[in-house]
């Protein structure tokens, strides 16, 4: 019996930061909206079409936005609104398919092989689609092909809130009269030097000898003379919901001391969030769990904008323990769970700072990858080791 064919999907939220805020003031419908940072510092994390009208781009300074488009309402983002709205698309999604990829914030890949003998897969994406604006109200574009890469690619061309299906065996006819720059992850540099050999289409590529691409790009070369042949992987990662990052401790000795906790809770949520960053992921999930000395464990979990920064998840974790823990009840175990994890190629906090920040914690981490994990920490999670670890 031969293999199912593939279908992979990819769905991508359009403008979707733009798209909440516009949920939120419905009075930006149609008007060119920006969420950045203010007019005159930061960086554009992401746009309404009515401003890329003008030539305006995520992660452009600010102040070449305001120039190009003097008029644009600018808005800070409201990043809390954006999780919540990314989980309420998470959780159709994953209710709706057997396996499925959060690639970011506003864009998942789902797997329906197989689905064919039993729905129209096409039919069943066109519904999902609907069925996602339908509840959310946001926007969406999807592709649907043999391969994520060339659905990526037809998402892109199906947009704005649209979709797209490159039927099997129709690879090359979508793909060939495409320009080289509509390959994901063709760079300007990559463009500039496929442009200086004379390849301008994808079918240009397609039909260059692949040794010579090499010899010019190296493995680059070998990848982009498959992807030109239609060639592409169909492996979807398991879902986030599957996946998670999670440390506790349980004391020798019952605790009641706050301030020990804390400093318990911190040490925890940074051991995290190093993991987090050793497999650059973010998350979008919290948990705290505490377990009493008579073995009653109580957890809570709440949604946060995704980040994989120390200090923004040890404030929501302080924050959470506090909230719920019964003061004056001795404690036998605390731990702390990341999930919700998505890739941290996904769009962030840019004007305030996050990939700074996020370089800065991992400069700090390849100190700890050299010399040792307690080469570097906080002086709030220095203190009596009177605990096993899990």
């Amino acid at each position: 019996m031969s293999d199912p064919k593939p279908y992979i999907v990819h769905f991508d939220l359009d403008s979707f930061f733009v798209a909440v805020e516009i949920l939120l003031d419905p009075s930006l419908k149609g008007k060119p909206v920006i969420v950045g940072g203010s007019a005159k510092r930061g960086v554009v994390s992401t746009c309404s079409y009515e401003a890329r009208k003008y030539g305006v781009h995520s992660a452009m300074p600010m102040q070449t936005a305001m120039r190009l488009c003097p008029h644009a309402v600018v808005l800070r983002g409201h990043y809390e609104e954006y999780g919540k709205y990314s989980a309420l698309v998470t959780d159709i999604i994953a209710s709706k398919v057997p396996l499925y990829q959060k690639a970011s914030i506003d864009e998942f890949y789902c797997d329906l092989t197989g689905m064919d003998r039993f729905f129209g897969v096409s039919q069943y994406t066109r519904q999902l689609r609907e069925y996602i604006i339908k509840e959310t109200r946001l926007p969406i574009s999807c592709g649907l092909s043999s391969a994520k890469f060339i659905s990526k690619m037809a998402t892109n061309e199906a947009k704005p809130n649209g979709f797209l299906e490159i039927p099997h065996g129709k690879e090359k006819d979508f793909l060939w009269p495409l320009g080289i720059e509509k390959i994901n992850g063709v760079g300007k540099q990559t463009e500039q030097r496929l442009r200086k050999m004379g390849l301008h289409t994808i079918r240009d590529i397609a039909l260059t000898p692949k040794d010579l691409l090499i010899s010019q790009l190296g493995k680059w070369g070998e990848d982009l003379w498959r992807k030109s042949q239609g060639i592409g992987s169909g492996e979807i990662e398991q879902h986030w919901e599957q996946k998670s990052m999670s440390h506790e401790t349980t004391f020798h000795d019952n605790q009641l001391d706050t301030d020990f906790l804390h400093r318990k809770l911190v040490a925890l949520t940074e051991r995290n969030a190093y993991d987090l960053r050793q497999d650059n992921k973010l998350t979008g999930c919290i948990t705290v769990k505490i377990r009493y000395s008579d073995f009653e464990t109580t957890s809570r979990q709440e949604a946060i904008p995704y980040t994989a920064l120390d200090d923004e998840l040890i404030k929501k974790a302080k924050m959470i323990f506090d909230k719920f823990y019964q003061q004056g009840r001795p404690v036998r175990l605390i731990g702390v769970r990341f999930s919700q994890l998505a890739d941290d190629g996904m769009q962030m906090d840019l004007f305030n700072r996050q990939h700074e920040k996020l370089n800065l914690y991992k400069a700090v981490d390849a100190i700890k990858n050299r010399f040792g994990k307690t080469a570097v920490s906080k002086a709030v999670t220095s203190g009596p080791k009177n605990e096993s670890k899990k």
